[in-house]
């Protein structure tokens, strides 16, 4: 799909102030050989205002417009667009008790002590682990790469970020039989909750999570290029991936001509799973930027997406009061967290140039989005390092962005 792109000027922004981007990137991240590469798209209203691919997508081949990227957590918003197109058919409700649809989560308790060598001792929940619990990471469930409890050490054991156990089923079945690591609904931890919902998608609709993704979403949005499992005949556009050294700065992980995500997975990640182009992502986020709609086809009810992007923390606090997790994916103050993205509520106490009402995520592999709904922005990165918390680039591009509108 094509990006044509518009005069900087005439949607709002300085051109020089946006090329000050890329020299910035390649100067601290590409020439250093801290990123492999960067792709860079920004957007306001309906046209794109910049776009720029700098670095290679394999050694010795220049990183192109086609190019296709591992979303790792930006998989995470199309996930929970899909549930909400659920919720508006009346075939399941925010305040259902997520044992309605997984029976196996029935008795799930809170940890108490045990782990590693001991048995687990847990107690009775004081609440019950709702839908809602799960859109917005407060359900108690964790991710084994925290590193912090000995449920993160059974997440670990059990290979839950890429599980190799087999079906979507048996991944709930395991995920059962290791206690909560809070009560649901008491504070925020990122975690494989966002897998939960897919399998519940799964359950609800009747379809796989790849097949209801390409009939409800990528379909209608004209995302031809966004794939769980990767046609072998687009293998040759895969970027190669890398994960952060001290030595080397980048050591290869999943190099893009024998890519794992070729091969068929076990189950549908709906936490992490996808692989998109630049193209195919702008397409979702003009969507999630027309209140769910785009080029007059209507993914989404633009009340829904409003209330998915409002902030649902209990209380209305922000994620340095709710959150019991090693948080990679965003700064924590003055960010609150929706049904499926992080929202900033108080843009002052963010330190970043922005606007209260934003909302955005991203990756492990330091890839990133935000909408800006007050200046009609979209902001889209791509890049393949990980893990995503150890450069500040995405922080650096939104403050330089906002500098650069007029």
């Amino acid at each position: 799909m094509s990006l044509p792109e518009a005069d900087p000027s005439a949607a709002g922004f300085n051109a020089e102030r946006l090329t000050n981007i890329d020299a910035h990137i390649k100067r601290k991240y590409l020439d250093t050989d801290c990123l492999p590469h960067a792709a860079l798209l920004i957007g306001r209203g309906e046209h794109i205002a910049h776009h720029s691919l700098q670095g290679e997508a394999r050694p010795g081949q220049k990183l192109g417009k086609d190019h296709i990227f591992r979303l790792a957590s930006m998989t995470k918003p199309v996930t929970s667009i899909a549930f909400m197109q659920l919720v508006e058919q009346g075939k399941v409700a925010l305040s259902d008790p997520v044992h309605r649809y997984l029976p196996e989560f029935k008795n799930l308790g809170v940890f108490v002590s045990g782990g590693g060598d001991q048995p687990f001792i847990s107690r009775p929940a004081t609440q019950v682990m709702r839908i809602i619990d799960l859109l917005r990471h407060t359900s108690g469930l964790t991710y084994g790469f925290q590193e912090r409890t000995p449920i993160d050490a059974a997440y670990r054991k059990g290979g839950f970020e890429r599980f190799d156990g087999g079906s979507i089923d048996a991944f709930i079945k395991a995920l059962s039989e290791i206690p909560l690591q809070f009560d649901p609904g008491t504070s925020w931890n990122y975690s494989v909750s966002t897998d939960v919902l897919g399998a519940i998608v799964e359950r609800i609709s009747g379809l796989s999570l790849e097949d209801y993704f390409r009939t409800h979403i990528f379909a209608p949005l004209g995302m031809d290029d966004t794939h769980f499992q990767l046609p072998i005949s687009k293998i040759d556009r895969v970027t190669d991936s890398y994960v952060f050294d001290s030595q080397q700065r980048m050591k290869s992980y999943d190099p893009g001509a024998s890519t794992a995500w070729a091969k068929k997975p076990g189950y549908f990640s709906g936490g992490g799973g996808l692989m998109s182009t630049m193209s195919d992502y702008y397409r979702f986020c003009r969507m999630l930027l027309g209140k769910g709609s785009v080029d007059g086809t209507r993914i989404i009810g633009r009340k829904t997406l409003e209330m998915m992007t409002a902030n649902h923390l209990p209380g209305g606090g922000d994620l340095t009061q709710h959150s019991k997790a090693l948080f990679s994916e965003a700064e924590n103050a003055g960010a609150g967290f929706g049904l499926g993205f992080a929202t900033t509520i108080d843009s002052a106490a963010t330190g970043v140039m922005g606007s209260n009402g934003d909302f955005y995520w991203g990756g492990m592999f330091s890839t990133a989005f935000f909408v800006d709904p007050v200046e009609e922005v979209i902001m889209i990165f791509m890049t393949q390092l990980m893990p995503s918390n150890i450069y500040p680039v995405r922080r650096e591009i939104k403050t330089m962005l906002y500098a650069a509108l007029d």
